[in-house]
Parts: structure tokens; sequence; C-alpha cells
């Protein structure tokens, strides 16, 4: 009985690990068509949200059944739980690739006004936060979740970059608006990626440690000591 627990414990885990992956391959595409302005990848954008969708429902039921037929305590009760919770922003943060992947569409009909610079390191900043999150829940890794957590400040400080920067444009030259608009909104994207990451990543400290550390308290400096 025990044995057949794991392997279910296994299979949930290998669940995640796949749909993280395919939501990584989505930011991914979708970036690369906005940079490169090739739309080849956007279709497979769309069937891969479709099965991001199906293993969404999967893993729901696999932790509702486990949670009652096993009554799973203490540590793997907290592991189920929390991969329903990571399953969801990792559904989310796929929803996030699929809007990327509607402006690239949109925005690739035109010339772009610069060269695309910090929206690749954005990219790159929350595709390896998706991944060493998820590596933190499922290893169960507290300090690789802590460290993701703090990139998250990095890709907000990029976010505010593209946000100046295409201020700056749009000042200059009014008819840049809609254009300027769409890559902030892409930065938007990929900072609320981030987001997601960041909720998994807290996520596998509650699991592993038992600590809610939402709202950012653990690393805090302006709160009161004991």
């Amino acid at each position: 009985m025990e044995r057949h627990f794991d392997e279910q414990l296994n299979e949930l885990k290998h669940l995640l690990i796949k749909m993280c992956a395919l939501a990584e391959t989505m930011i991914g595409d979708a970036v690369k068509a906005l940079v490169q302005r090739d739309a080849t990848a956007l279709p497979f954008i769309r069937q891969h949200e479709a099965e991001v969708n199906r293993l969404q429902v999967e893993i729901d039921e696999a932790c509702f059944t486990m949670i009652a037929l096993r009554q799973p305590t203490a540590s793997d009760l907290r592991f189920i739980l929390g991969a329903a919770k990571t399953n969801t922003d990792l559904e989310r943060l796929a929803d996030q690739a699929v809007n990327i992947a509607n402006k690239a569409e949109r925005l690739m009909k035109h010339d772009p006004i610069k060269p695309f610079v910090i929206i690749p390191q954005m990219t790159e900043l929350a595709r390896g936060m998706v991944r060493d999150s998820l590596h933190a829940y499922v290893n169960r890794q507290p300090d690789q979740a802590r460290e993701v957590i703090q990139r998250d400040r990095q890709l907000n400080a990029l976010k505010s970059e593209i946000g100046d920067e295409m201020l700056g444009f749009m000042q200059k030259d009014p008819s840049l608006v809609p254009y300027s608009l769409d890559i902030v909104l892409v930065s938007h994207n990929l900072e609320r990626i981030g987001d997601h990451a960041k909720n998994i990543a807290e996520n596998a400290i509650f699991v592993i440690e038992g600590k809610d550390i939402r709202h950012g308290t653990e690393f805090r400096t302006d709160l009161p000591s004991a």
C-alpha cells in the first residue's frame, strides 16, 4: 500500500515537471516569435496551451484522489495540497506566454523601433525562475526556492527599465504609442510569469518547512525585531 502511494507521488511529480517544461517552452517560443519576427512557432504555442490545460485537470484529479483515498498526513498532505497550488500557477504563467504570443503576432507586422535587448533578458530570467522554482518544489530544496524569490526583484527592475524606455519613445513620437504600449504589456506578462514562479517557490518553502513566507515578510528588513 505504501509503495503504491509512493508511486502515485512520483507520478504527480512527473506530471508537474512535464507541465513546467511545456510552459517554459511556450515562454521561449513566444518571445522568439517577437524578437525574430517569426510566426512559425505560434501554432505550436496554442497546441501546448491545450496540453497544459489537460495536464492541469489531470493533476487536480490526481491530488483530490490521493487525498480522498489515501488520507495522507503531515508532509505528504502538504506536498499534495502544494501540488494543486503549483498546478494553478503553472497554468496561469502558461496563459501569460499565450498573451505574449498574441502580442508578438500583432507586433511583427510593424518594424521594430529598436533592437530587443531587455525583453530577451527578462525572458531568460523568467524562464530560469520557473524552472528552478519547480525544481525546488519537487526536490525539496528550500535554499533554491529562496534564491528564486530574490531574483524577482531583478525582473521587476527590468520591467521598470522597459517602461521608462518606451515612455521616452511615446513622448518623442505619438505614432509609436500603440507599438510601445504592446512592448510594455509584454514586459508585464514576463513580470507576471516571475510572480507565478515566486508563488511556486514560496509554496515550496511552506511544503518543506511548514513556514508561510507569502507577502515577503521573511525578506523584509523594516520589521521590528522580537
